[in-house]
């Protein structure tokens, strides 16, 4: 489902002369249908950039970047668009939403965006908003004012609200407490038992060892 073949990658430095930083080269890996990989390296090492190429906010230097068969690598952007939408969902360390938008909107939208009905939609991300412990206080406010936690666990709402069949995941269990750390961890399996292909950072060690299948080591790639 996702496959990493060959890549490379270097940051041009436009505000200090052009000087180009090569970060990255060989980077390879697979995940399969129902399966959970974790990116683990030091930091710096590329974990976070090669996310970001998965998801197409990086684009490559050469390789290639499979996402159900489409290479995001050499992708159109209203592809990259299709993908995000259809096949595609990522849970990121920050939220970045339009201010004023109430947050049940918020969690709503991606489903709205494939075409489900609106009380259908807010009706499933009200049942995940709850699951994940968000006062139904909240839930007509915007998430730009509220705590790192909250506002997080609005960002996991967001991401698994739609079963896409491939999930980025990026320190999902991050400043949350043991319940909700618990609530995260049950979403990744049941995604896991539905096929979905999960690659992720976690540097929770623990949630690392129940969930993932596999590890790879992204500092090999560094350059």
């Amino acid at each position: 489902m996702i496959r990493v073949e060959d890549v490379s990658k270097t940051f041009t430095l436009h505000t200090q002369g052009g000087a180009r930083i090569a970060v990255m080269r060989g980077a390879s890996l697979s995940v399969e249908p129902g399966e959970c990989v974790a990116l683990v390296g030091r930091s710096g090492a590329g974990k976070s950039t090669l996310m970001r190429m998965v998801q197409g906010n990086y684009r490559t230097d050469g390789g290639r970047i499979l996402v159900g068969g489409l290479d995001v690598a050499r992708a159109a952007p209203r592809e990259i668009l299709a993908l995000r939408r259809e096949t595609l969902g990522w849970v990121s360390q920050f939220l970045r939403v339009i201010p004023r938008v109430p947050t049940l909107d918020v969690v709503a939208e991606p489903l709205r965006n494939v075409g489900v009905a609106p009380d259908e939609a807010r009706a499933r991300a009200a049942a995940l908003l709850s699951r994940l412990n968000l006062p139904e206080a909240l839930w007509a406010l915007s998430p730009t004012t509220f705590s790192g936690g909250e506002q997080q666990r609005v960002n996991i709402a967001r991401g698994f609200v739609n079963p896409t069949p491939a999930l980025l995941l990026d320190e999902p269990t991050a400043s949350l407490d043991p319940v909700n750390r618990r609530v995260v961890l049950d979403l990744i399996h049941e995604a896991k038992a539905r096929g979905a292909a999960i690659l992720g950072i976690f540097h929770d060690a623990e949630a690392r060892a129940e969930v993932c299948d596999r590890e790879v080591d992204v500092t090999g790639f560094a350059r």
